[in-house]
């Protein structure tokens, strides 16, 4: 049975070791910050945990007033507005041994319910070209190539108005 529930500062090891499970060393997530984003913005930070209550997936980013993220959203963030801008997703990652079992499906859902009882207009991503399908299945639209250089990578812009 899958939970859902914040983030604590002792999940960091385990958060860490999905995110480079996730991303390639030069998109992941330094330690440093995320530790910074449970501190800051766990009210938009949704671990999913197994039946002992480990991590084993999670999803995370700030409040933003633009449609779009931006590059420096990935290495300094601030407290969530109360209410109003865009929930941005910075990572959406599940652990290799739980992929396929829809997890990363429940964790947006659970991210568009917290977005829409904070008023937020919408919520906004990128995402390399191979994961359009799936936040595409999970109504989320292509709005074009994104302006962010983040790991020399190029990124499309996806959003999900609210």
């Amino acid at each position: 049975m899958i939970n859902f529930r914040a983030p604590l500062i002792t999940d960091i090891d385990k958060i860490i070791a999905i995110e480079i499970s996730g991303f390639s060393p030069d998109e992941a997530a330094t330690q440093e910050a995320m530790i910074q984003r449970i501190r800051l913005i766990g009210d938009s930070f949704i671990v999913a945990a197994d039946e002992e209550n480990q991590p084993i997936g999670y999803v995370v980013g700030p409040v933003i007033q633009e449609r779009y993220l931006y590059d420096e959203l990935f290495e300094t963030i601030a407290v969530n507005p109360k209410a109003g801008g865009y929930q941005s997703i910075l990572s959406l990652v599940v652990a290799p041994e739980y992929q396929g079992k829809g997890i990363a499906g429940e964790l947006l859902k659970e991210l568009r319910q917290i977005a829409i009882s904070r008023g937020r207009k919408g919520i906004t991503l990128t995402c390399l070209a191979m994961l359009i399908p799936f936040y595409e299945r999970n109504g989320y639209k292509v709005e074009g190539v994104s302006a962010s250089q983040h790991a020399g990578e190029t990124w499309y812009d996806m959003v999900l108005d609210l």
